[in-house]
């Protein structure tokens, strides 16, 4: 039942920003872990970001210093704010939750363009 609905995808150009957002709506109770994947053109499915209790963060090397997770607990939601964005960011992006039942739920996720 639960369902994650993602917003924030589109085409930037090479140096510019963006965020996306994922909220969980149903009958979910408690999200131990929200995080971010990608899925470029060719390539295997990356993971990119994960936020934790205790507003504990983690992040893919090919992304640190660049992009920030952060989250909304009480509306169920996660976002990832994506800055100096480059050409090898393109990707279709993928939110997921865990739950308190180490339950995994994903978007349906959102295309992000960046052009050179």
């Amino acid at each position: 039942q639960v369902q994650l609905v993602e917003s924030g995808g589109g085409l930037v150009q090479a140096g510019g920003s963006l965020r996306l957002s994922c909220a969980a709506s149903g009958s979910i109770t408690r999200v131990n872990a929200m995080g971010w994947y990608r899925q470029a053109p060719g390539k295997q499915r990356e993971w990119v970001a994960i936020i934790t209790t205790g507003v504990s963060t983690n992040y893919a090397d090919s992304v640190k210093g660049r992009f920030t997770i952060s989250e909304d607990n009480a509306k169920n939601t996660v976002y990832l704010r994506m800055n100096s964005l480059k050409p090898e960011d393109t990707a279709v992006y993928y939110c997921n939750f865990v739950d308190g039942r180490n339950y995994n739920y994903w978007g349906q996720g959102t295309q992000v363009t960046v052009s050179s």
